[in-house]
C-alpha cells in the first residue's frame, strides 16, 4: 500500500514528463527483484510490449502493470511480494477477457515455456481488444 500511494503521489505531483510512458519506473522495478522473477517479469514486460503496444507501462503498487488510459488492464506479481510459491499474471475488469459467465482474471506461473509465452500472448492480446 506505501508504494501504491508513493505512485499517486508522484502522478498528483506531475512529476512524470509529459508524453512520459513509465517505462522507466517498470524497468526499475523488474531490475530491483530477485531471481526468477526479475527474468520472468522482463520476459512478461516483452510480450506485452510486442503483442499490445497501446498498453502504457506502470508501476501499480510497486509491481509492472500494464494501463489504456489511467486503467490498469494487466499486471505481474512476483513470487518474493508476498512470499508466494509462485508469482501471478493478473487482468483487472477493464481486461477484455469475458467468455460467458465465468472466467478466469489470474494466473500462477512459476516458469515460462513457449507454450505459456504463448497463451499469455493471446491474453494480452485479447485482454487490450487488439485480438
Amino acid at each position: 500500500m506505501r508504494e501504491r500511494a508513493r505512485e499517486l503521489k508522484a502522478e498528483s505531483r506531475g512529476r512524470r514528463a509529459a508524453g512520459s510512458d513509465g517505462e522507466g519506473d517498470v524497468l526499475a522495478a523488474i531490475a530491483g527483484m530477485p531471481e526468477p522473477d526479475r527474468s520472468m517479469a522482463a520476459r512478461i514486460h516483452a510480450i506485452v510490449k510486442t503483442c499490445a503496444p497501446e498498453l502504457a507501462p506502470k508501476t501499480w503498487y510497486g509491481m509492472p502493470a500494464y494501463a489504456k488510459g489511467d486503467k490498469v488492464v494487466c499486471f505481474y506479481q512476483g513470487t518474493y511480494k508476498f512470499k508466494t510459491r509462485y508469482a501471478t499474471l493478473g487482468f483487472s475488469d477493464k481486461a477484455q477477457l469475458d467468455d460467458g459467465a465465468m472466467w478466469p482474471t489470474a494466473f500462477a506461473l512459476r516458469e515460462l515455456g513457449a507454450a505459456e509465452e504463448a497463451r499469455i500472448a493471446e491474453l494480452v492480446r485479447r485482454a487490450a481488444g487488439s485480438r
